[in-house]
């Protein structure tokens, strides 16, 4: 059986210095009317949701009257043409999840046991694993501090012989400053891809994410800004990539004769039925991106009277698309991360903290002790986002900025 892996306890204290509590239990709050007209009408805030009032039941539909609910059937190509096009690339091939579609860009790429690819430390566990599965060694770089993304100057130090690629992330929706990325992965001959789960909608330089490296992988999971409940795409303008890509997604079948296969394949099949979604949720993804650029302006008014509070940015060079509206919880503020989370989870407003950095992870902290990212430790033991879905309204929003600046003056 597998064992899990577990650190001595000397080492978790250190690390509690720096990684989050347990999750605050939500309470339910009373609605009340924090701005003129608008009462609010839900007992919980959530941190992010799905908005599934378009055309997604009436393709499901179809799918059903249709029966073709499996990996077979037109929705699964008409999204995946659809999406490919809305981030500006010429393939699109859907997965099951983010996490394959993201594995299987990379097993597409061809590397495997013996080479490296540099990644972000600060990054969702997927980021690393994705690497893992192939058995190449992911090799990490620190976040830089204001759009949490790698830092690029780093890059460079960190490339070695056995460097393949670098796989980095647009995070919670802010791009990467792509340009010296691409010209030292281009002078290195080195790939890029683009983790960009969190991005759908962004761009940089006025060209969209996802169209920027050699291949790109997006998901599509409930909370993110398109969904299919489950699911993920590749895009690539590459045909070769794309041809390959879509034969390792279905077991590798050849076209030769069935139930003949010459490379090893995964079945990381999306459904018609998720599918259906996907493209009703494509055809309004400019919608939800503009929802959530107003609410994060409407954020950023009012946090930023609030003294101790670190913001998001957005580059002149980049449209943030603030998959998540997340904040810097500083000294200043008066009192930790942890214990406004606490706060704003006793009045029905739900949080998440910054994603905990690879090199602290149990299953990874062996590989990585001893070596140093300051700056992904500092947004993990900091770093929290505030509600950010596309249901969320202008008065929540007032709410969740009213009760943050409630938290402080408490302290006070």
């Amino acid at each position: 059986m597998i064992e899990e892996t577990r650190l001595p306890d000397s080492v978790m204290a250190e690390l509690a210095k720096i990684i989050p509590g347990p999750e605050p239990p939500l309470e339910v709050r009373i609605p009340r009317i924090p701005v003129a007209e608008e009462a609010l009408t839900r007992r919980i805030i959530p941190v992010a949701d799905p908005r599934l009032d378009g055309n997604e039941l009436r393709y499901v539909t179809q799918c059903i009257q249709s029966n073709w609910i499996s990996s077979a059937g037109r929705f699964i190509r008409d999204f995946e043409e659809a999406f490919a096009s809305a981030v500006g690339c010429r393939y699109g091939v859907a997965c099951s999840n983010g996490t394959t579609a993201l594995h299987l860009a990379l097993a597409t790429l061809g590397i495997g046991a013996g080479d490296e690819v540099v990644i972000p430390t600060f990054a969702m566990i997927a980021t690393a694993n994705a690497v893992r599965y192939t058995g190449a060694t992911p090799v990490l770089v620190d976040a830089e501090r204001e759009t949490w993304n790698l830092d690029v100057s780093q890059l460079a130090d960190r490339i070695t012989p056995r460097t393949r690629g670098i796989l980095l992330i647009h995070t919670y929706g802010h791009p990467a400053d792509m340009a010296p990325i691409l010209d030292l992965a281009e002078r290195r001959g080195l790939w890029v891809v683009e983790d960009a789960a969190e991005a759908h909608g962004a761009r940089y330089k006025g060209r969209p994410v996802g169209s920027l490296g050699r291949a790109a992988s997006f998901s599509f999971y409930a909370n993110k800004i398109i969904t299919t409940g489950e699911g993920g795409m590749v895009t690539t303008s590459d045909p070769e990539v794309a041809r390959i890509a879509r034969r390792l997604r279905d077991h590798a079948f050849s076209d030769e004769r069935h139930f003949w296969h010459k490379y090893l394949g995964f079945n990381y099949r999306m459904t018609n039925l998720q599918a259906a979604i996907g493209l009703a949720q494509t055809e309004r993804l400019e919608e939800f991106v503009e929802i959530r650029r107003a609410n994060a302006a409407r954020y950023t008014e009012r946090l930023s009277r609030i003294p101790g509070l670190t913001l998001p940015v957005e580059r002149p060079w980049a449209r943030n698309v603030y998959w998540m509206y997340g904040v810097v919880v500083e000294d200043a503020f008066g009192i930790s991360r942890d214990v406004l989370r606490a706060r704003l989870a006793r009045r029905g407003i739900e949080t998440r903290t910054f994603f905990i950095p690879i090199h602290l992870q149990p299953i990874y902290y062996t590989l990585y002790r001893g070596q140093r990212y300051p700056v992904a430790d500092e947004l993990c033991r900091r770093g929290l986002y505030l509600p950010s879905g596309a249901t969320l309204t202008e008065g929540e929003v007032a709410y969740v900025s009213d009760m943050v600046a409630r938290a402080r003056e408490e302290a006070l």
